[in-house]
């Protein structure tokens, strides 16, 4: 049987989401390169694709730890992709155990980080979507032309009310792992304080929980039945 695609920014992402029937592909928060990948991929069959990992939060009502499951994506040329509403609808069932707020609704794609506290607000004002990644228009893209089923499941990392480090952008290695001797440069650039790594820790911390304890629940082919 044919495996379900989970697709993720970062390497961590990735591995939490592999398991029995399901393959990952990850470009470390680079939507050109995941386009690439995608178009490497071909013809090869998959049963569904999943948008799978943390995101950034536009709903100030959301907090770390919390979970969308998408109803729809909207691309930065306005287009709103939808999601599969019967594996939506599974996933927001397996998670009713899952002990955290699990919420319904869009997730805006873009083709940048989404840096600041006002940026974020912007794009939550225009768009009505709850979070913010770079990964699900891109995916929602590739499983349309592919004519397969299509879903997000991402949990919220970085509160509305809380900006990134201008270092967090560059922060990745090309495999999507963390790049530590960037993050000591930027600390020693002063490109980065303390105080900022000790809060995204925190909130990160609190979505990769969240992230692990949902894919548990999901279960095999990330909760897609055959």
């Amino acid at each position: 049987m044919p495996a379900v695609l989970a697709v993720a920014g970062l390497a961590r992402e990735a591995r939490i989401a592999a398991g029995e029937g399901v393959e990952t592909l990850q470009a470390g928060g680079r939507p050109a390169v995941l386009r690439d990948r995608f178009a490497a991929l071909r013809d090869t069959p998959y049963r569904a694709v999943i948008s799978f990992g943390i995101a950034g939060g536009l709903d100030p009502a959301l907090v770390p730890g919390d979970v969308v499951v998408s109803t729809a994506v909207v691309a930065g040329d306005g287009r709103r992709l939808p999601c599969d509403p019967g594996i939506a609808e599974a996933h927001a069932r397996r998670l009713s155990g899952l002990g955290r707020r699990v919420v319904a609704r869009d997730v805006a794609g873009v083709e940048a980080a989404i840096m600041t506290v006002e940026a974020k607000a912007a794009l939550g004002a225009r768009t009505g979507a709850a979070v913010v990644d770079m990964e699900s228009h891109v995916a929602a893209d590739y499983a349309a032309q592919r004519g397969l089923p299509f879903a997000i499941l991402r949990v919220v990392c970085d509160p509305a009310e809380r900006a990134l480090p201008a270092f967090a952008a560059s922060a990745l290695k090309p495999n999507g792992d963390p790049d530590i001797a960037a993050v000591l440069a930027a600390l020693l650039r002063r490109e980065a304080r303390i105080g900022e790594l000790v809060r995204l820790a925190r909130d990160s911390g609190e979505a990769f929980k969240s992230l692990g304890r949902a894919r548990a629940l999901l279960g095999l082919a990330l909760g897609v039945d055959a």
